[in-house]
């Protein structure tokens, strides 16, 4: 998969698609991504919070709502519509600059 674009890099991307069935807390968001990458991205801890950081100052996520669960603060974020616009144009330019390698690729077989 390519690395993203300036719009959404691939950690972002991630991100997005995971939120996408609903509010997660950070620990969750980064199992989701381990599952829907097969275990090939893995962001730390601290990356994952600049990434959703990142998202947030864009507009891309919002906080959806904040608990405390064992004494520790846990946030949940949610995907904005504004989000899932960009998460969908990102996934049909990647489905489009992969059909034209498909194509190419079957025409010199």
């Amino acid at each position: 998969m390519p690395r993203g674009t300036d719009e959404v890099s691939e950690p972002m991307y991630y991100v997005l698609t995971a939120l996408l069935d609903g509010p997660l807390h950070g620990h969750a968001i980064m199992k989701v991504i381990m599952e829907l990458s097969g275990g090939r991205v893995k962001p730390s801890v601290g990356t994952l919070y600049g990434i959703l950081e990142r998202l947030g100052d864009r507009g891309l996520i919002v906080v959806d709502r904040e608990e405390t669960v064992n004494g520790r603060g846990r946030r949940y974020f949610r995907i904005s519509d504004f989000g899932q616009g960009v998460l969908e144009a990102e996934a049909r330019r990647m489905q489009e600059a992969a059909a034209l390698v498909m194509k190419r690729s079957t025409a010199h077989a």
